[in-house]
């Protein structure tokens, strides 16, 4: 009996992998085009002008395929990020997908619901095709997401518009804290999956001057500085 358990163990070392087949060759993650922003898919990028999804502070794309919508999401974070799909510019009532950078190194999808200023993690995924990448403290990728879906009160219906909340920030063992800005960006208006733009929002770092309150600080202050006190 033990002959015949030696010459097993020999013949099966010997083999081309079976009976112990190796695991399929993972596809590298896609870098994320922004050449396509605006053509022929949906973009907001925040942070400094010019950004990219691999230097934006945040980065979000979208675009239809079929009876989906692709979403690329990307931010200068090594612990998750995510978009909200709201009926107003608040926080509460969201349906929300992120993406969750993990102790393991893995990047996965996870569907939330806002109750208030907590986000309660929901079993039901509408995500699929799902893949991600943390490199360069960068947490990156994509997934898909059905345009219509049986009433629920959690995942809502795509085809309709909604207000864009973007938000990223640190994660503690796969789980998400709070978000790293305390008013993250918004959407200025809803955002309809059939219509692409390509929309640059200033992170707080470029927005010094470019308020019509600030500009007219500064031309205050240059007037007075010309006239000189009485």
């Amino acid at each position: 009996f033990l002959v015949l358990v030696f010459n097993l163990v020999r013949i099966c070392s010997d083999c081309t992998g079976y009976p112990f087949p190796t695991a399929p060759p993972v596809d590298p993650f896609a870098k994320i085009r922004v050449d396509d922003c605006g053509k022929t898919k949906g973009c907001f990028r925040y942070g400094k002008p010019g950004c990219n999804a691999e230097t934006c502070d945040y980065f979000l794309s979208y675009r239809r395929i079929g009876a989906d919508v692709e979403f690329e999401l990307s931010a200068d974070t090594d612990g998750w990020v995510a978009v909200g799909f709201s009926s107003d510019k608040k926080m509460g009532g969201d349906d929300v997908m992120a993406c969750v950078h993990d102790d393991n190194g893995r990047v996965r999808i996870h569907h939330f619901y806002n109750v208030g200023q907590w986000a309660k993690e929901i079993q039901r995924n509408p995500a699929r095709d799902e893949e991600g990448v943390f490199e360069n403290n960068r947490v990156t990728c994509r997934f898909k997401r059905p345009v219509y879906v049986p009433r629920e009160e959690t995942i809502v219906d795509l085809h309709l518009s909604w207000y864009y909340l973007f938000a990223w920030g640190p994660a503690i063992q796969g789980s998400i804290t709070r978000h790293d800005i305390d008013s993250p960006p918004v959407s200025e208006r809803v955002v309809s999956i059939y219509k692409y733009e390509d929309i640059f929002m200033p992170s707080a770092a470029y927005q010094t001057f470019s308020s019509p309150f600030c500009l007219l600080l500064i031309v205050a202050l240059t007037f007075y500085l010309l006239m000189g006190t009485p």
